[in-house]
């Protein structure tokens, strides 16, 4: 079984206004209630793409009970780990008149070190038959280095361990060889104190370095430039199609969801890559999540290149 986490789930309201301006009321032309939650959008992805899965998270309140309800109705099993907080509200708004998006994201709900240890209960109970998909960010109370903690236990009980969190202790991590890794470009260069870039070269060598740390696998997003799929065997580069964008936050989720989905398919390296970049950027061209309605049209924009292997 494929479990997705969230340590830190969110209702995401997504505002599209035609101007911004500050000490009047701004009428909106529309808005959108999504939940969210990297781990979340990937169990919806799945889904989509007829992969089961069940969904953790931990959560509290009527923000949580709504994503919690939102997955359900859509055949996906969850088990959360309850707190009494209340989980965040996020707010994307896009601007008409000036072209531009405003991100307001909040940190989250405080988790005791009781929930904690309830929450790591449950991931010991992971066997070599399950993986486990880590994403996004941590409510506060949850040291960063859980994702330490967690894969000493995927190593110690053979379940497959796939991260896609940009906290600097993943690099620590990756000793325990995490099955995947998906960073985008810039967290993949913060690990190293390495400049911004997009030469593609320097990015495959620090992939690599991923690969001597120990992980086995790394799906890296590059935005407009598209991904890389780089382990032992292959080096694989594929471009982004060209889109409107219109909301770029659950973009990298849904390449992982659909790529995590293409393993489960058993489909090719190569057409796995292609699909998860159309289905990333068909979202990225959506108020939320991709319908995969236009990807197989998106897919045609996309080459994939065998850069090594």
């Amino acid at each position: 079984m494929i479990y997705t986490c969230t340590l830190n789930p969110a209702i995401d309201l997504f505002i599209e206004t035609d101007h911004l301006k500050p000490e009047v009321v701004n009428r909106t032309n529309s808005y959108d209630i999504q939940p969210n939650g990297k781990g979340v959008n990937v169990s919806f992805i799945l889904k989509h793409l007829g992969v089961d899965n069940t969904a953790w998270g931990v959560g509290g309140g009527f923000t949580s009970n709504f994503i919690e309800e939102s997955l359900q109705k859509k055949g996906i099993a969850t088990d959360f780990t309850h707190i009494d907080g209340i989980s965040r509200i996020n707010v994307f708004t896009r601007v008409v008149d000036t072209d531009t998006e405003y991100k307001e994201v909040n940190n989250g709900p405080e988790v005791s070190e009781d929930k904690v240890t309830e929450f790591l209960q449950k991931v010991a109970t992971l066997t070599n038959d399950d993986s486990l998909v880590v994403s996004g960010s941590f409510s506060k109370g949850i040291p960063a280095n859980i994702i330490v903690k967690i894969s000493e236990m995927a190593e110690k009980q053979g379940f497959k361990l796939i991260i896609d969190t940009s906290y600097p202790e993943v690099v620590d991590a990756i000793g325990h060889q995490p099955f995947l890794i998906k960073p985008n470009d810039e967290e993949l260069l913060s690990w190293f104190d390495q400049p911004s870039t997009e030469d593609i070269d320097v990015l495959v060598k620090y992939s690599k370095e991923l690969l001597k740390k120990g992980a086995q696998n790394i799906l890296l997003s590059l935005g407009a430039k598209g991904a890389l799929f780089v382990n032992d065997d292959y080096v694989l580069f594929g471009n982004a199609p060209k889109i409107k964008v219109v909301n770029t936050a659950c973009s990298g989720d849904t390449m992982l969801g659909t790529f995590l989905a293409g393993l489960e398919q058993k489909m090719s390296l190569e057409d796995n890559l292609q699909r998860s970049i159309a289905a990333a950027s068909s979202t990225a061209a959506s108020a939320g999540l991709t319908d995969f309605k236009d990807v197989d049209e998106l897919m045609q924009q996309i080459t994939i290149k065998q850069l090594e292997g």
